[in-house]
């Protein structure tokens, strides 16, 4: 049974730029976006002006995480595919072509979604990995402190440790 989606929307997303492909039943538009918040609501409202129920995108980095926030807080569905299973898929050469490709792929149901973590997971990952860099900070900076002063013939370290 083939599955439909009536109302698809599909993105290309990079560092500075969206490429968004709709594809309805009136028949297909696509329009480049700037990553700018502005024109990420932007984005968002012309979604919605399209009546889209369902968007995909590829998961390029970090670039996709701006994107997800709105869709989740306009209680749109979302995929956000794995680029490297994007990249077997033949047939694709520019960011239109790649953005028309996602939306056939999405109407048909032919994508499977990468795992993306609630908000309150996404934002815990977040602090967590915030905390750990923190800590290797101070003890990177720890260990040069202590090597200046070893180098001064100061052997702090070993009669005081932090």
């Amino acid at each position: 049974m083939d599955i439909l989606i009536e109302r698809a929307c599909s993105m290309d997303v990079h560092k500075d730029s969206i490429t968004a492909c709709t594809m309805t039943p009136e028949g297909k538009e696509i329009q480049t976006f700037s990553t700018k918040t502005v024109f990420l609501l932007q984005l968002i409202d012309w979604i919605k002006k399209h009546g889209c129920t369902h968007v995909a995108m590829e998961s390029t980095g970090v670039f996709w995480k701006p994107i997800v926030n709105l869709l989740e807080a306009e209680d749109i569905e979302f995929l956000v595919v794995n680029a490297q299973h994007m990249k077997a898929l033949p047939g694709r050469k520019t960011d239109v072509k790649d953005a028309e490709w996602i939306a056939q792929l999405l109407r048909h149901g032919l994508l499977k979604a990468s795992f993306i973590p609630n908000r309150n997971q996404r934002e815990l990952r977040e602090l967590v990995r915030y905390r750990r860099s923190i800590i290797e900070e101070r003890a990177r900076q720890h260990n040069r402190i202590q090597k200046v002063l070893e180098g001064a013939n100061i052997k702090l370290g070993s009669v005081v440790t932090c």
